[in-house]
């Protein structure tokens, strides 16, 4: 008399399918969700790159104005060169004392509160670290290079990190 039933071997091979079956989609899944965190983070970070150019940007136009009405300045009075520093775009101040300070969020903005330095109860420290920097191009005292630099971290271990640079010119006396 014959049974009917499945034997040891069968069952593995088809244990070993359904695996492979239930694995690889998991896996590209997982992958998928990775790789849309990292674009996330990229475009957060050009965007806070480009905020702090255009931030320091308006602090030199701003400057010619305050000149151009009657009271002159240099256009690079406020702005650090030579040297790190951090930026709150949302009211351009500058701190030289803690370059190394990551921005915070108050939920909708990205900046630093009223001090860099302190852990406001309002503001919670967020991955991206900005960097901002102001030097002379050498040979010149017309030309300045503005460059910053975000840095985070994507996931357990992986440093991240983006650079935009541009050069500004005394286009008004």
């Amino acid at each position: 008399m014959r049974k009917n039933g499945f034997t040891l071997i069968e069952t593995l091979v088809a244990v070993t399918l359904l695996s492979v079956a239930i694995v690889a989609p998991v896996s590209l899944a997982a992958r998928s969700l990775q790789s849309a965190y990292y674009a996330r983070d990229q475009i957060t970070a050009s965007y806070l790159a480009q905020e702090a150019i255009e931030s320091v940007r308006a602090v030199r136009d701003r400057n010619i104005m305050v000149s151009r009405q009657g009271a002159p300045i240099d256009i690079l009075t406020g702005i650090p060169v030579g040297q790190d520093f951090l930026i709150d775009t949302r009211t351009s101040r500058m701190w030289t004392t803690c370059p190394t300070v990551p921005l915070k969020t108050d939920g909708s903005f990205y900046g630093h509160g009223a001090d860099p330095c302190s852990m406001e109860a309002l503001w919670e420290p967020t991955r991206f670290l900005r960097v901002v920097r102001v030097d002379f191009v050498p040979g010149t005292s017309d030309e300045v290079t503005l460059s910053v630099t975000i840095s985070w971290t994507s996931g357990v271990f992986a440093a991240r990190s983006f650079s935009i640079s541009e050069n500004m010119y005394r286009w008004a006396e």
